[in-house]
């Protein structure tokens, strides 16, 4: 078995030891950044297209509702992938140059609208009226879904980025 290599500071002794008591400053040290630059610039690009195709995949397979694959639901899966790739790479970039309360919502509303268009492609939101004629208590359904994991993802991140961040913008943590 391998044994750690002893590091200062990082074994308990009997005694003080100042070095792990506390700091001098207020500054709190970041962990070691294991990965490279490239390699976190790749993982930007990578993980919402990962996303994204998880997201298509899970629409195409609530819009087929366990029936066949069709050219039509590959499409579908793959213009959702594609725009919830986009609009996650989009905000990754653009939000946290905002505000806290506006970087807050428009996670919310990325995550309202990608639910809210997921839970419309399952079964059980179009009733067997015809095709594409879902009925007023299920659109209503699909609506208030929406809203209450909306209202959810506001008051997590709302509450992420406020014990966060100060009031413009920058990390404290």
């Amino acid at each position: 078995m391998a044994q750690a290599a002893p590091a200062p500071g990082g074994m308990s002794r009997p005694g003080r030891t100042p070095e792990v008591e506390g700091r001098g400053t207020d500054v709190h040290a970041r962990p070691p950044d294991v990965l490279d630059a490239r390699t976190h610039a790749m993982a930007r690009i990578a993980v919402p297209v990962a996303l994204g195709l998880v997201y298509g995949y899970w629409v195409a397979a609530n819009n087929r509702s366990g029936g066949p694959v069709t050219g039509w639901n590959l499409l579908l899966g793959f213009v959702s992938a594609l725009v919830f790739a986009v609009v996650c790479l989009a905000l990754l970039t653009l939000a946290p140059r905002m505000q806290r309360e506006v970087h807050a919502l428009l996670w919310t509303a990325f995550v309202g609208c990608a639910f809210g268009f997921l839970y419309s492609q399952s079964g059980s939101f179009f009733s067997t009226q015809g095709a594409g004629q879902g009925s007023h208590d299920d659109t209503m359904r699909s609506v208030l879904m929406s809203l209450l994991m909306s209202a959810v993802t506001f008051a997590v991140l709302f509450y992420r980025y406020y014990t966060r961040e100060d009031a413009s913008g920058r990390r404290i943590r």
